[in-house]
C-alpha cells in the first residue's frame, strides 16, 4: 500500500482528512516490524509531518482527521478530551436491535479504573437470512448509526457486546459463529464498523466543520447483499 491508496477527503493549511482502510495502523508499533502504517504513506504522500489527535482501532475504517501543525493539533486535542467532537459510525450487529438507545455503562480502563461511558445508536434497517448460524432457522442482523459520547477504548464494541448485539468481526467480544459465517458466506474477514462523520471547530478558522465519508466499496457491497440500500 502505498500514500496514493489514502483517500485523502479534506486539506488545507491545519488540517488534513483521510479514509483509513481497514486493516491499517495509524501507528507503528512494537509487533508491526516493516509493516506499513498511516502516518508515514501520509507523511511521504504529502511531504509534510502529521500530528494525530485522535485514532481508529486498525480493524476499522473510515474518516479520520490529522493536524499539520503543532498549533493545530493542540486545539483539536482539547476538543477531542472535552468530548466537545461529535463522531459518529456505521455498524453491522448480530440480532435485530432496538429502533433508538442510549447505552450508558461505565467500562474500565486498562489500569482497572472505571470511567463513565456513553452511547447513542439508531437502527437503520436490519435483515433476516435463511441460513442457521444457532439454533433458529434464520439470522438476523441491525445496521446502526452509532454516536458515542464518550471516547473510551473500544468503546462501541464493548457496549453493544453488553447489550447482547455484538458487532460483526469483532474478534474479542463477537459471536464467533458470526464471524465465520460471514467469512465463509460473504468472503468477509473484518470488522464491520466504520466512521463516517466528524462535526469539530476547525483549528485555524474557528468555523464549525462537518465532514462526512461513506463507508468503502466493501462494506457497501455488502450491504446490498443485505438488501440495505
Amino acid at each position: 500500500m502505498t500514500g496514493t491508496d489514502i483517500p485523502i477527503l479534506h486539506l488545507d493549511d491545519d488540517l488534513v482528512a483521510v479514509h483509513k482502510p481497514a486493516g491499517l495502523l495509524v501507528h507503528r508499533n512494537a509487533h508491526a516490524g516493516r509493516e506499513p502504517f498511516l502516518l508515514q504513506l501520509l507523511r511521504d504522500l504529502l511531504g509534510r509531518r502529521l500530528y494525530p489527535v485522535h485514532r481508529l482501532d486498525r480493524p476499522t475504517s473510515g474518516l479520520m482527521i490529522m493536524a499539520l501543525s503543532p498549533e493545530a493539533a493542540a486545539i483539536l486535542a482539547r476538543q477531542f478530551a472535552a468530548h466537545e467532537i461529535r463522531k459518529a459510525y456505521m455498524a453491522v450487529v448480530r440480532g435485530f436491535a432496538p429502533e433508538a438507545g442510549v447505552i450508558d455503562s461505565p467500562l474500565k480502563s486498562e489500569s482497572g479504573a472505571e470511567a463513565a461511558a456513553l452511547t447513542e445508536f439508531t437502527r437503520l434497517d436490519t435483515a433476516e437470512i435463511p441460513h442457521p448460524t444457532g439454533p433458529h432457522a434464520t439470522t438476523r442482523y441491525s445496521l446502526v448509526r452509532v454516536v458515542p459520547r464518550t471516547g473510551r477504548t473500544h468503546q462501541i464494541r464493548r457496549h453493544f457486546a453488553h447489550i447482547r448485539h455484538p458487532l460483526i468481526g469483532d474478534v474479542l467480544r463477537g459471536d464467533g459463529r458470526q464471524n465465520r459465517f460471514f467469512r465463509e458466506h460473504f468472503g468477509v474477514h473484518r470488522l464491520l464498523l466504520a466512521s463516517i462523520e466528524l462535526e469539530f471547530i476547525h483549528p485555524g478558522t474557528g468555523r464549525e466543520m462537518r465532514l462526512s465519508c461513506p463507508p468503502d466499496q466493501e462494506l457497501l457491497d455488502l450491504f446490498k447483499l443485505l438488501g440495505w440500500s
